[in-house]
């Protein structure tokens, strides 16, 4: 390129980019611009960002600027370019420079994202050199978080290392006005990673393996397939065998599995798809949408029933030669335990499931389960944040200093911050083993390593039995740092706050199925007023005996009758967890309620839920957490009925009466999910008069129910209140980690 003319009214600038600005193509797109605006310069990585140098006429480098806040590469997102202005240098020509690495400093990551649509039009050319090749990337898609070992994001850092390019795959490297600069994962098939099939004796690899590997589906067998963050097992999802094997041989008897689809065309053939959910579902991040299924070819018992299905689309080159058919997609794991990530691993671990084996080597660095998401009024509400969205950050409204924040229990995630940014960990699983421990290790090291958060305060759940807890308390003390036991609900609050920038305080509604209270009871059923330094209980659901605890939980006819007997309503024989009991579990339970022995007390509104499922016989056993109260919500109609809340007595002797005088189940789920709906409305009214707050902040796995929250904005809309909800993280608890850590952050 020839230089720029010398002329007196040359300036030259230095910007600073932050965001997520590396491995996204984005020193090719400043290289292209400043080509177009015959600008001369360099641009370089390093660990916190991209720097630029460049020289022109003050007009030209306004325009230069300007394109590049407007223009960014497609999996950019600048969250802030600093301009310094210096003396002009006079230099010909513009250069990407080498990457400087520098010590304690980070720059975001981008996730891992779907394949784009260069990639794909090449992967179904005949005539391209990548056709059919089931790792075809460029700087635009593919794998990011779950290869790279440590920044700045170069290929020696990435689990790529162990693959040399080829002489054609290093000149696009290599080729600043090429796609794939410096795409770490670029490879050919001749230079990179390959499939191959193992089923018994027999292996295959590269075509022939995806061959095989399709006939065995074709046949009603299982397969394991090694994707971006881990295994999937995968069948025929219209094959009644297939997806009973299968439910079998996990041991997953009522949890819904989910659904890979080729396209958004066949989506709607076994679901009712919203504009707004067609979006999410070919969106970059791929997430798994719950759609509405239609009564169509799946088998019956990919969802057990359950009303939903959760749908997505091909997110990698390897998919998309797979599924030519809808397919059963859903984690290669065995029940609470972390997704298999390893070739040997699934191996070992998953034989007694898969027939056979589609693997390949290219090592996964950290697993990173799929995402989950609901459509809420038009706008995507996450049930699960992880592959596609971590480890993309929350943007805090306040500085914080490092802090490591380990969640809780159930759905576990855990959070590092460091100054305006929330670092969100990926979908660990539930903390209730071993193998989830080491795998919320092994996830710890990698993000503290990537975002260099050396934690100088470890925040945790105030109940003592959690893993997670007993974990930050052994580190703190190991680390000789300062260790912050935050009370659940308060932590709820704090997160859906944080999300939503607000400082407080609100009227916060923290419902839920179990936390540990103050009192050492468990709370779920809570009204606060909050901010991050403090809150006051103000209200709550009242107490009601939880017999056997855990045994109470997975048998809501348990609770059902525990309830009843709590509030003086008699055993009617013709109730549903009454029928549901045997005379021998009526008269030990009656016993043990009567002598309070292993009764605990809890003021929970999942619990609740779980009762008015038992009660109505919608639900009186589950195998999951939270399936009575999903298919409460899915069977509720709408309705402007409400039912009397003065206490749970005046609620239950009404459903049973509507019970008893033959009124529809579904009346009566939708009249009691209206009647929630009004009572957070009336506490919230009450509230306003005493205190004069008026924002409201909704948080808690109860408000993973769309229909109730939905009802829920309704009114308060009506009366004028603001309202917080999550658009970042979880309403359950996998985003309880954001609040732990805003609330650490403030008290140290």
């Amino acid at each position: 390129m020839s230089g720029p003319a010398l002329t007196d009214n040359r300036i030259r600038q230095r910007l600073f980019v932050e965001g997520v600005v590396q491995g996204v193509g984005f020193r090719p797109c400043v290289y292209g611009l400043a080509l177009r605006h015959h600008l001369s310069g360099f641009v370089g990585n390093n660990s916190e960002g991209v720097f630029i140098e460049i020289e022109g006429a003050a007009a030209t480098l306004a325009a230069f600027v300007r394109d590049l806040r407007n223009n960014p590469p497609p999996l950019a997102h600048i969250e802030q370019i600093t301009i310094t202005e210096m003396d002009p240098s006079h230099e010909n020509g513009f250069e990407i420079v080498q990457s400087q690495a520098q010590y304690g400093a980070n720059t975001l990551i981008s996730p891992d994202l779907c394949i784009c649509d260069d990639c794909l039009q090449e992967l179904q050319n005949p005539a391209d050199r990548r056709y059919r090749y089931p790792f075809i990337n460029c700087t635009n898609c593919g794998p990011r978080f779950t290869i790279i070992k440590d920044i700045p994001y170069d290929r020696l850092l990435t689990t790529m290392a162990a693959f040399p390019m080829c002489e054609a795959c290093e000149a696009e490297y290599y080729d600043p006005l090429n796609r794939r600069f410096h795409a770490q994962p670029n490879a050919c098939p001749d230079c990179g990673p390959q499939v191959n099939y193992i089923q018994g004796q027999q292996q295959m690899w590269r075509d022939d393996a995806i061959g095989h590997a399709l006939e065995a589906l074709h046949r009603g067998q299982v397969v394991a397939v090694k994707g971006l963050g881990g295994f999937h097992l995968a069948c025929d999802a219209s094959n009644d065998d297939a997806v009973n094997t299968l439910r079998d041989r996990k041991g997953r008897q009522g949890k819904p599995f989910a659904v890979m689809v080729r396209d958004v065309a066949t989506a709607r053939q076994i679901a009712t798809v919203s504009d707004a959910e067609a979006r999410l579902l070919t969106s970059r991040e791929r997430p798994i949408v719950l759609l509405h299924k239609r009564d169509n070819t799946l088998s019956e018992n990919v969802t057990s029933g359950n009303p939903y299905v959760g749908v997505m689309l091909p997110y990698t080159p390897l998919h998309y030669l797979l599924v030519e058919r809808p397919l059963v997609m859903t984690s290669a794991n065995y029940s609470n335990e972390p997704i298999v990530k390893d070739n040997d691993e699934a191996l070992a671990k998953l034989s007694d499931i898969a027939d056979g084996f589609l693997l390949h080597d290219r090592d996964i660095h950290v697993h990173c389960d799929d995402s989950v998401i609901r459509v809420l009024d038009e706008v995507e509400y996450p049930v699960r944040r992880s592959r596609g969205y971590a480890p993309f950050p929350v943007k805090l409204p306040f500085n914080v200093s490092q802090v490591l924040a380990v969640g809780g229990e159930l759905k576990s995630t855990f959070c590092l911050a460091k100054g305006d940014y929330a670092f969100m960990s990926q979908h660990i699983g539930d903390m209730e083993n071993l193998e989830t421990l080491r795998a919320f290790e092994r996830a710890y090291q990698h993000m503290s390593t990537i975002f260099r958060v050396e934690p100088k305060t470890i925040v945790c759940d105030q109940h003592p039995r959690y893993l997670s807890t007993q974990w930050a308390t052994r580190f703190a003390a190991e680390q000789d740092i300062p260790l912050v036991k935050v009370q659940h609900h308060h932590a709820h609050i704090a997160g859906v706050m944080a999300e939503n920038g607000v400082t407080g305080p609100v009227i916060g509604f923290s419902y839920d199925g179990t936390g540990y209270g103050d009192d050492g009871a468990i709370w779920g059923g809570e009204v606060i007023i909050a901010d991050y330094m403090q809150y006051e209980r103000v209200s709550h659901l009242p107490y009601m005996p939880l017999p056997g605890g855990d045994a109470a939980i997975k048998n809501p006819y348990r609770l059902a009758l525990a309830y009843l007997w709590a509030n003086g309503i008699t055993w009617d024989d013709m109730l549903p967890p009454i029928m549901h009991a045997t005379s021998t579990e009526k008269r030990v339970l009656r016993q043990q309620l009567e002598r309070n022995v292993n009764v605990a007390q809890t003021s929970s509104m999942g619990r609740l839920f779980d009762v008015v499922a038992a009660l109505i016989g919608v639900r009186q056993e589950v195998s999951y957490e939270a399936q009575a109260a999903i298919e409460l919500e899915a069977l509720a109609t709408v309705t402007d009925q409400i039912y009397p809340f003065s206490s749970i007595k005046a609620l239950l002797t009404a459903i049973v009466g509507d019970l008893q005088i033959g009124r529809p189940v579904s009346c009566i789920a939708g009249k009691f999910h209206n009647t929630v709906a009004h009572h957070i409305l009336q506490i919230s009214q009450q509230i306003r008069e005493r205190q004069g707050l008026n924002t409201v902040a909704l948080s808690g796995g109860v408000f993973q129910n769309v229909t109730l929250l939905q009802q829920v904005r309704g009114l308060l809309n009506n009366h004028q209140f603001n309202i917080l909800v999550h658009q970042q993280v979880p309403a359950n608890d996998g985003g309880l980690a954001l609040g732990q850590a805003v609330i650490a952050s403030q008290l140290i």
